[in-house]
């Protein structure tokens, strides 16, 4: 790609940036990034222990500089974000200026399904919560976060997008920038 090309991925945790993102980076052939663990290999400590021994205002600043950092390279990639990346510090605005947001909008129920108590030890915020709350939770997260990613350039909605969708919508917008 000829064009210099920085997608950034917003959604609820699970809503698969992860995943999606890789698939992405891979059908566009360039380098995939992971938000969470730029700032692990930055400060040598997993996402939890910096929850634990600094608390969330600190992981936010680490996350936001991180970020800032990030989208001031000078070549393409794809990034998957943490869950609450654009709605600190004026993130979604960074994000938006300096790069194409997309809004990966999958249901709760898919979402909900996809965390199942097992597989949340790395998100510290579904900790010791059972099926029930990791809903509710996920439900209250939606309420206080949605507002900054329907900010996104670009909105994927339900549980069955694919990343030639994506990369159609993509040629589309980088034709209007």
């Amino acid at each position: 790609m000829s064009k210099l090309l920085k997608v950034v991925l917003v959604g609820l945790p699970g809503c698969g940036k992860s995943t999606f993102g890789r698939q992405l980076a891979h059908q566009l052939e360039i380098p995939y990034l992971d938000l969470d663990f730029q700032i692990e290999e930055k400060s040598h400590l997993k996402i939890p222990e910096i929850f634990s021994i600094h608390g969330e205002g600190k992981f936010r600043e680490l996350e936001s500089e991180m970020l800032s950092e990030l989208l001031d390279r000078n070549r393409s990639f794809v990034l998957a974000t943490g869950g609450g990346a654009p709605c600190f510090h004026d993130n979604m605005a960074l994000i938006n200026e300096k790069s194409v947001s997309v809004y990966l909008d999958v249901p709760l129920d898919t979402i909900s399904e996809r965390l199942k108590v097992s597989k949340v030890q790395n998100r510290p915020m579904f900790l010791n919560l059972d099926q029930e709350e990791i809903t509710l939770k996920l439900k209250s997260l939606l309420d206080q976060r949605e507002y900054f990613y329907n900010q996104a350039k670009i909105k994927l909605s339900g549980d069955d997008f694919s990343a030639q969708l994506l990369i159609q919508e993509l040629i589309h917008q980088l034709k209007n920038l």
